[in-house]
Order: C-alpha cells, then structure tokens, then sequence
C-alpha cells in the first residue's frame, strides 16, 4: 500500500463520518480514529498473521448537547447564513501562494464552483470550491492555521 492509497482511505473515512476503522493486510496495519476532540491516523508496519482485510461499518454517533442560553443569541444571528465547513484536515490557505492575491474576501460575492481557499494535507494542496452561491460575510479562519475535519470556515449569506 503506498501513501496516495494511504491518503484516499483517509479521505474516503473522514467523508463517510465512520468513527474508527482498522484495516489490516499482510506487512501493515492501519488504524483510523476520527472524533469531535482529537483525530488520529496511526500506520504500523509489523509482520501480521496472514488476513482478511476488515472495515468496520461506519457507525453514527449521537451526542447530546446542552445550550447556554448566551450562546442562542449568536446562533439566532447567524441561522440565515450557509456555513462552509472543511472536507478535510489541514492547514488553511486563503491564497494560492505568498505573492498572489487572496481567492476571497469579506464581501465578495461568489458563485457554486468558485475556490474559496486551499487546504494542504500531507504536501497536497486541494481546492475548496464554493457549493453554493452568495455574499461571503465572514471568514472564520486565519490564513497558514491548522484546520479540522468539518471545522466552519466561512459564512455566506444565499440571499
């Protein structure tokens, strides 16, 4: 198994919200852990009995939440708005590169299928593309910060 292979599983993981799978194969165990508070993805290169490779099912969690009533007021404000999370783990780029102009800013307009940023995971750097269509009115990360898998990274206004 090389990285790419490697990277597409932990792709392919963090996209279908599985909490933890573990795949084992002949030289090689792989063990992908993703939740609200911590991430991990640990590769183990040791002799293993000879297998079957194993996925688990992805499994959906349900956890309750609790409400400070302060906390209402800014979600209220913020209900009209579409927000933009991030598909990925990585570190956030709002430019291409250091010596060209940013994809967006604060009160831009943008369409569905415009790059809104780069994330960059293990030296790629994958496109963000808007799916929707509006006003961008607030961007909620800072530039070169790392980000985590379903983070909020912007709101757009639809209207």
């Amino acid at each position: 198994m090389d990285i790419k292979e490697i990277q597409n599983l932990i792709k392919f993981v963090a996209k279908s919200g599985a909490s933890e799978v573990k795949l084992e194969m002949d030289d090689i165990k792989i063990t992908i852990k993703t939740g609200s508070d911590q991430e991990t993805t640990a590769v183990h290169y040791a002799p293993v009995a000879p297998q079957i490779p194993q996925m688990q099912a992805p499994v959906a969690e349900t956890k309750a939440t609790t409400e400070v009533p302060a906390a209402v007021a800014p979600a209220a404000e913020n209900s009209k708005y579409i927000t933009i999370k991030s598909p990925i783990i990585g570190t956030f780029y709002r430019k291409p590169s250091p010596d060209k102009p940013l994809f967006v800013e604060v009160g831009q307009t943008i369409a569905e299928g415009d790059v809104l940023c780069i994330i960059e995971a293990m030296k790629l750097f994958n496109e963000i593309e808007s799916e929707v269509s509006g006003k961008v009115v607030k961007i909620l990360v800072d530039d070169s910060s790392p980000v985590e898998f379903d983070q909020p990274l912007f709101l757009v206004d639809p209207s």
